[in-house]
């Protein structure tokens, strides 16, 4: 039997989401670009900020906080309806996602500095690029371009964190 997630009104989480039999789909642009889109019409449809965020081969990491709605309809959002587009482009049937998402609350300034640059280094770590602002699947790329819709500012010391990349 699995644990019940832990939520806390309020709270920031570093969420992590793995495709099925860790297939690298997201190894194409275009597939990157759909979960983007999602990501972004989810922010048109629900209350939360993302604070950081990458893309890499079979996964996605986040840190988001929601503001109105609960992290689960939230999350459950995003990656069901990237299910769905996924499965159609592609005419197959079946689970996209390994499981359920993985979310851990983020409750001092030094949690939220380490998971933010745990998921800013992802890039470099998988080798998709060797330097973490040439990577364009990632929140440091729109940091560094100054672009604040998907993404929320971050504040002065993630935001020099991102510059220093």
């Amino acid at each position: 039997m699995r644990q019940p997630r832990e939520i806390k009104p309020g709270a920031t989480y570093h969420i992590t989401a793995t495709i099925n039999r860790f297939e690298n789909i997201f190894d194409k642009d275009d597939i990157k670009d759909m979960f983007l889109q999602v990501t972004n019409e989810a922010k048109l449809k629900f209350d939360f900020e993302l604070t950081n965020f990458c893309i890499v081969r079979n996964n996605i990491e986040f840190i988001l906080k929601p503001l109105k709605d609960g992290l689960s309809k939230i999350m459950q959002w995003i990656l069901s309806v990237f299910a769905m587009r996924y499965n159609h482009k592609h005419d197959i049937n079946g689970h996209v996602w390994y499981d359920r998402f993985k979310s851990r609350i983020i409750e001092t300034e030094k949690e939220i500095e380490a998971s933010f640059k745990s998921i800013s280094q992802k890039p470099v770590e998988e080798k998709l690029a060797k330097k973490i602002s040439e990577y364009e699947y990632c929140g440091i790329s729109l940091i560094i371009k100054g672009i604040f819709d998907l993404i929320q500012k971050p504040p002065q010391n993630l935001l020099e964190l991102a510059f220093s990349y």
